[in-house]
């Protein structure tokens, strides 16, 4: 895919797309009607994997249908079991039992988010790795450090890739977080698995309320997810999906505000490894990565908090129409961190630095970086201490570690 509103989309790939969405859905079904035959709940040869039902060419008619309804569910259980029929009667009339439509939207959207996560995290781990680079080569090159726009005292630039490092290990652990405890959505049609529970208790089921929780744990099982009660209403694993992702892109917001501005030519501290273009200035390069992880950091937070105010504005048992503003805007939301996630990778992997540039603007800016240094001395009365580093060397090891811990971690 690409998208000429959002240059770099293609990066994302099927991530959180249509088809991806129609196959989550269908997966949903499938692993909830082998956990109704495994728990003896159906017949057995209601077994069916629904493989091969739908398709691709089937979004469009899913789409067109889900009006009337008010989402895709209904339509595309109406063509599965269509389809189904003549090769398996019974995975026709026994399919989706038990559940209702957000359930099977709910745990869909989790399975997709699962699998944008995925993806931005091995991007992070090669991020972490040029950012490690990047301490380790210039833990001793001096630069200026900026605070409030303004020059304020030497730090070497391994300091300051350092917290940029610092800042992309948590966001890269919060997400890794949050998609570890990616649970499944079962609760029936109000949210009190009555369905299930009928369903055992007409079967002589002795336990028919330990059943339906049973009938969860396997679901969740099948999925990779984690089986927890129903949360219809309470939509905290939405947000925390969209505030985890929306760290990322802060975190590399930040990174890409400070490459720009470094790579000002009157400044001239950092380049992109390959700038882009003018349309009408041919002595440009612009720091373009820079400019679009600036774009998805701007754009992120909004979508973040939509999903916010569509959780505050839950209501009942099941939602009406707050639930409905939350499928797009996470899908907008991940696939722009995906494509970010990608750009940032490119960028640090890229990243070059004019150790040169950084020495002469110290050189310009004179003993003015050194002003704090003199007044502390003249406290004590004392002459100024040789250096001014502070505690850079153990905060560029503490770094450092922290990236070794990540990998390890991740590997």
């Amino acid at each position: 895919m690409a998208d000429l509103f959002w240059p770099g989309d293609e990066h994302a790939g099927d991530l959180f797309s249509e088809p991806a969405f129609l196959s989550a859905m269908v997966r949903v079904e499938a692993a909830w009607l082998a956990t109704l035959v495994e728990h003896r709940l159906v017949p057995a040869d209601a077994a069916d994997d629904l493989d091969g039902l739908v398709g691709p060419d089937d979004v469009a008619e899913v789409a067109a249908g889900a009006e009337s309804g008010g989402n895709p569910v209904i339509g595309l259980l109406k063509l599965l079991r269509a389809r189904v029929e003549p090769r398996n009667t019974a995975a026709a009339r026994w399919m989706h039992r038990g559940l209702t439509s957000q359930d099977v939207l709910d745990t869909a959207l989790v399975l997709l988010a699962g699998d944008a996560s995925e993806r931005v995290l091995a991007e992070t781990r090669g991020q972490v790795e040029a950012l490690a680079t990047l301490v380790r080569e210039h833990r001793a090159t001096p630069v200026a450090a900026r605070t409030l726009t303004q020059q304020a005292v030497p730090i070497t630039f391994g300091l300051k890739a350092a917290t940029w490092l610092e800042s992309v290990v948590a966001a890269g652990r919060g997400l890794a977080a949050v998609d570890a405890s990616a649970a499944v959505q079962v609760g029936g049609a109000a949210g009190s698995l009555a369905a299930s529970s009928e369903l055992a208790a007409l079967q002589d089921d002795p336990d028919p309320a330990g059943r339906s929780l049973a009938l969860v744990e396997t679901f969740a099982d099948r999925l990779g997810l984690v089986p927890v009660a129903p949360w219809h209403t309470s939509r905290g694993r939405v947000t925390a999906i969209g505030d985890a992702l929306v760290t990322c892109t802060d975190a590399w917001g930040r990174i890409a505000t400070d490459v720009a501005t470094l790579a000002r030519p009157e400044v001239g501290e950092l380049h992109e490894a390959t700038g882009g273009g003018s349309s009408t200035m041919p002595h440009k390069q612009n720091p373009v990565l820079s400019v679009l992880l600036r774009r998805a950091a701007i754009a992120a937070p909004p979508l973040a908090a939509t999903l916010h105010t569509a959780s505050a504005l839950s209501v009942d048992e099941r939602p009406d129409g707050s639930w409905h503003a939350e499928w797009a805007t996470l899908r907008t939301l991940a696939r722009r961190t995906v494509t970010a996630s990608v750009q940032a990778r490119t960028l640090l992997s890229g990243l070059r630095v004019d150790a040169e540039a950084m020495a002469a603007n110290l050189a310009e800016a004179g003993d003015a970086l050194l002003a704090e240094q003199r007044s502390i001395a003249g406290l004590l009365d004392r002459d100024p201490s040789p250096t001014y580093a502070g505690a850079t060397d153990l905060l560029v090891e503490r770094a450092l570690a922290t990236a070794t811990t990540y990998l390890q971690e991740t590997s």
